[in-house]
């Protein structure tokens, strides 16, 4: 198990590289650049004396092989010194000039919250429902089951957000609130404010996870394993959640492991829609803005994240059947 583990932790190096490659070279092929969009707030009194003096400052004078160079740490900056991601750093905010390391960990945890409700909220929908549907198999029940599936797919996530907030206003007068409420200042009110968004996350992503649940049960359930189970005379809910459910959940962490980088790029349309300051409203603004230092941090941080993620999910196999060991 360890040296999985550590074959596991290796392989993310490389993979880091080539995400940051392509990071680092993607958002600068976007049409337009910082420099100009400083240029157009100064119209009249900016002359190219001085975007040559703040590409400098920026150190974006150089061509971008280098600039990727002192981003990763190895070349050294404007400033003459190591500062990159080799020595822990995500650089500094073009337009803000803080570092994006304290700019993300400030964001992080509006984002981590939104993901986890969001995670937690569709499988309390879909375990339920995908294994109602997989033992009452074609009936009613199973019909309607199916039905909300197909139909939390079909929906896309930015649609329902935007009806979620514009109907409600119209007819009851409800908005999501403007400002954050931590958590530590109104555990109730922060729960409130998260609980609609998290909703609309967690009802997408339940259509996925309740089929893939469903189809693993029905496979399990025809066991014979499962059939000695049924003649020995046990009860329907020992059957189902001691014997058949955890070989069914396999398949189903996976998925949900899958889902995370979905849950993650789900929360940039989301947050912007219901005005929380997350990884994903920042990251649309330095979009915008053109700061590539932090749409860079913040892609990068998230890549390093989803592959822990995946980690973590493959090391449960082994908790949830004794049989797998690696």
């Amino acid at each position: 198990m360890q040296a999985y583990i550590i074959r596991r932790l290796l392989l993310i190096i490389p993979t880091i590289f080539v995400a940051s490659l392509i990071v680092f070279f993607l958002i600068r092929s976007i049409p337009g650049d910082i420099v100009t969009k400083m240029a157009a707030q100064h119209m009249g009194i900016w002359k190219d004396a001085d975007s040559a003096a703040v590409k400098a400052r920026l150190g974006l004078d150089v061509p971008s092989p280098v600039q990727y160079g002192r981003w990763i740490g190895v070349i050294r900056d404007q400033h003459g010194s190591f500062s990159g991601l080799l020595q822990g750093s995500l650089g500094l905010s073009l337009w803000r000039q803080k570092p994006v390391t304290g700019i993300v960990l400030n964001r992080l945890p509006v984002t981590f919250e939104l993901a986890t409700l969001s995670l937690i909220i569709a499988v309390l929908i879909a375990l339920p429902i995908g294994i109602y549907s997989a033992i009452r198999q074609d009936t009613i029940g199973d019909y309607i089951a199916r039905s909300f599936g197909i139909l939390a797919l079909s929906i896309p996530g930015f649609w329902l957000g935007t009806m979620v907030v514009v109907f409600p206003a119209i007819w009851w007068g409800w908005s999501p609130p403007l400002e954050l409420i931590r958590f530590n200042d109104d555990p109730l009110g922060n729960l409130e404010q998260y609980i609609v968004p998290s909703l609309v996350l967690g009802m997408i992503m339940s259509g996925i996870i309740m089929r893939m649940t469903r189809t693993m049960m029905l496979e399990v359930l025809r066991q014979d394993s499962i059939r000695t189970a049924w003649s020995k005379g046990l009860k329907e809910r020992v059957i189902i959640l001691r014997h058949a459910l955890p070989n069914a959940m396999i398949p189903v962490i996976t998925v949900i492991g899958f889902l995370i980088p979905w849950v993650i790029g789900g929360t940039v349309i989301t947050e912007k829609i219901f005005g929380l300051p997350g990884l994903g409203h920042l990251l649309l603004m330095a979009i915008h803005d053109r700061d590539y230092a932090i749409v860079s941090g913040v892609t990068m941080f998230i890549a390093v994240f989803v592959m822990l993620s995946n980690l973590v999910i493959d090391l449960s196999y082994s908790y949830l059947d004794p049989r797998i060991r690696v």
